[in-house]
C-alpha cells in the first residue's frame, strides 16, 4: 500500500511540475508572438510630423480672382427714378431692354503653393492663376500678400508668382530622378479649402505621360489630391520638394486613386525662365512619332520594342534638311536612352539649342548615329499649321483590300507632299489584321514609296509568304506604322 501510495505522489508531483513548465513556455510565446506583431508596423510605417512642421509654413493658400468684363452702357438717358424706367420699359416691351447686359458674376479659383526664395517667389499652377486680375496669398501665420505674376506657361501648367516680403521660410528642392517608386510621399496643400491639409501615400509610376501633356514626364502616386491641392509640394522623407501636385484621374471629380505631379526639376527649369526672361523656349525637332509595338519591332529588325518611330518629317521643322528619314525609330537622344515614344518630347524640349544633339536611330536593323540640329518650338497655333491634317484601282484579294489613286483634294485636304494610295475597301485578311481602314492613305510598303496602286503591287510581288513588313499610312489623326504579314 506504501509503495502504491509513493507511486500516486510521484505522478502528481510530475505532472504539476510540467503543468507549470507549459503556462511558462505558453505565456512566453504569447510575448514574443506581441512582438513580432508589433515590430513591422512600427518599424515601416513613417513619422511624417518632423517633415510638416519643418515644412507646412514654406506652403500658402492661393486665391485668384478674375476681373469682371465690363457691363456696355447705352448712350440713351434713363431719366427719373430707376424703377420706373425699368417699369415703363418693360410695359412697353421696349427692344433696348437688352441692349443693358447683366454684369459677368466675379470668377474665383483658388489652389495651393509654396515659396521657393526668402524674399517671396513662390511656384504654383498655372490654371490657379490662369486669366487672374487679382492674386492674393495668405501664409501659415495667416498675413496676406497680393501677389504679383511674374510669368505663367500653360504648356507646363506652372507658374511663377511674387509677393512683396522678406525673411519668409521656403522649401528645400530635391530631384525627381532620384525618386524610387513604391517611395513614401507627403502633400501639403488646400483641398476644398480645407488649408494646410496633409495626405500621404507612395510613388506608383514615374514618367508617366498623359494625354495633351508632350513635354511632362509626370510623377504618379496615390496621395490623396482634390480640387485646392493644385500648385501644392510634394515632398520626399527628407523634407525635400520633388514634384507640384497638379492634376488626378477622377470619374466623379475627387480623388480615385492616382494623381499626378510635375517633377521639380522641371518646374525649376520654367521658374528660372519666366524670371529672367519672361516666357519659356522649348526645343523642337519637327517630327511625328508613335509607339514600337511588339509587331513592328519585328518589322524593322529590332530586338524588342522601344523608341519612338518617325512616322512624319514635318516640311519646315529643324528635322526637313536633316539625315533623319521616316521609318528611323529614336533609341537614343543626347545620351538618354528613349525607352517609349512618350520619353522622347520632353527630352528633346529642355535640350540645348545652342548645339546639334546627339542621336541614335534604328534604320534597317542597324544603329546609326546622327547629329541634329533643333529649333525652338512654336506656338500651338504654329505647331498646328506646321503639322498640317493628316488622314488616311488595285484589288489585292490577297491581302484583301482594294486601292486607287489618291485624287488631288485628299492630297489638298490632308497636306499631302506625295500621293501615296488611298484604301478603298477592307475585307477579312493580313490587311484588315494590320488595323487598316478604308480611307487610309498608304505612303510606303517596307520602306519603299508606294504613290501609284501598280507600286503597290510591285512591292508586295517582292516580298516572302510570312514575312512580316511595316505599312505606312496617313489618317485624319496623323500618320501611324502597322505590321502587316505577307500572305
Amino acid at each position: 500500500m506504501k509503495a502504491q501510495a509513493s507511486h500516486r505522489c510521484q505522478r502528481r508531483i510530475k505532472g504539476a511540475a510540467m503543468g507549470s513548465n507549459l503556462w511558462g513556455w505558453c505565456q512566453a510565446m504569447l510575448l514574443v508572438m506581441a512582438f513580432f506583431a508589433a515590430s513591422p508596423a512600427s518599424a515601416h510605417l513613417p513619422d511624417f510630423t518632423e517633415l510638416v512642421s519643418d515644412n507646412y509654413p514654406a506652403v500658402v493658400n492661393i486665391s485668384a480672382r478674375a476681373r469682371p468684363a465690363p457691363v456696355a452702357q447705352s448712350d440713351e438717358p434713363m431719366p427719373g427714378a430707376p424703377f420706373d424706367e425699368f417699369l415703363r420699359r418693360f410695359l412697353e416691351r421696349d427692344p433696348t431692354l437688352n441692349e443693358r447686359p447683366m454684369p459677368t458674376p466675379e470668377q474665383r479659383s483658388s489652389g495651393s503653393g509654396f515659396l521657393i526664395s526668402y524674399d517671396g517667389y513662390i511656384l504654383t499652377n498655372h490654371h490657379v492663376v490662369a486669366e487672374a486680375g487679382e492674386v492674393i496669398v495668405r501664409l501659415t501665420d495667416q498675413r496676406q500678400f497680393e501677389a504679383t505674376i511674374v510669368g505663367s506657361d500653360p504648356r507646363s501648367d506652372l507658374a511663377l508668382l511674387k509677393i512683396e516680403a522678406n525673411n519668409l521660410p521656403f522649401v528645400t528642392t530635391g530631384s525627381a530622378s532620384d525618386l524610387a517608386v513604391g517611395e513614401w510621399v507627403l502633400a501639403i496643400g488646400s483641398p476644398f479649402g480645407l488649408d494646410f491639409s496633409v495626405t500621404a501615400g507612395i510613388v506608383s509610376a514615374k514618367q508617366r505621360a498623359l494625354p495633351n501633356e508632350n513635354y511632362i514626364p509626370f510623377i504618379q502616386t496615390d496621395v490623396a489630391i482634390n480640387p485646392g491641392n493644385s500648385g501644392g509640394p510634394l515632398f520626399n522623407m527628407a523634407g525635400e520638394v520633388v514634384g507640384i501636385n497638379a492634376q488626378i484621374y477622377s470619374r466623379s471629380g475627387g480623388f480615385m486613386g492616382l494623381s499626378f505631379a510635375i517633377p521639380i526639376d522641371i518646374a525649376l527649369n520654367v521658374a528660372e525662365q519666366l524670371q529672367t526672361r519672361g516666357k519659356v523656349t522649348r526645343a523642337w525637332l519637327g517630327v511625328i512619332i508613335q509607339h514600337v509595338t511588339e509587331e513592328l519591332a519585328d518589322s524593322f529588325g529590332m530586338a524588342r520594342p522601344e523608341g519612338a518611330l518617325i512616322t512624319n518629317i514635318l516640311p519646315n521643322g529643324p528635322a526637313a534638311g536633316s539625315e533623319l528619314r521616316v521609318g528611323d525609330v529614336i533609341v537614343v537622344f543626347n545620351g538618354e536612352p528613349i525607352g517609349t515614344s512618350s520619353a522622347l518630347p520632353p527630352v528633346v524640349g529642355r535640350s540645348s539649342l545652342q548645339q546639334p544633339a546627339e542621336v541614335i536611330v534604328m534604320r534597317d536593323g542597324k544603329r546609326q548615329r546622327l547629329r541634329i540640329a533643333l529649333g525652338e518650338l512654336p506656338d500651338e497655333a504654329e505647331l498646328l499649321a506646321a503639322a498640317g491634317r493628316a488622314d488616311a484601282t488595285l484589288d489585292d484579294q490577297d491581302l484583301g483590300l482594294r486601292l486607287r489613286e489618291t485624287d488631288q483634294e485628299t492630297r489638298e485636304t490632308l497636306g499631302l507632299s506625295r500621293p501615296g494610295v488611298t484604301v478603298e475597301d477592307v475585307r477579312p485578311g493580313p490587311a484588315e489584321d494590320a488595323g487598316l481602314q478604308s480611307g487610309d492613305v498608304v505612303l510606303s510598303l517596307d520602306g519603299v514609296a508606294v504613290d501609284a496602286p501598280e507600286q503597290w503591287r510591285e512591292v508586295t510581288a517582292s516580298l516572302s509568304a510570312g514575312q512580316r513588313v511595316a505599312v505606312l499610312v496617313q489618317r485624319e489623326t496623323g500618320p501611324v506604322f502597322l505590321s502587316i504579314r505577307m500572305p
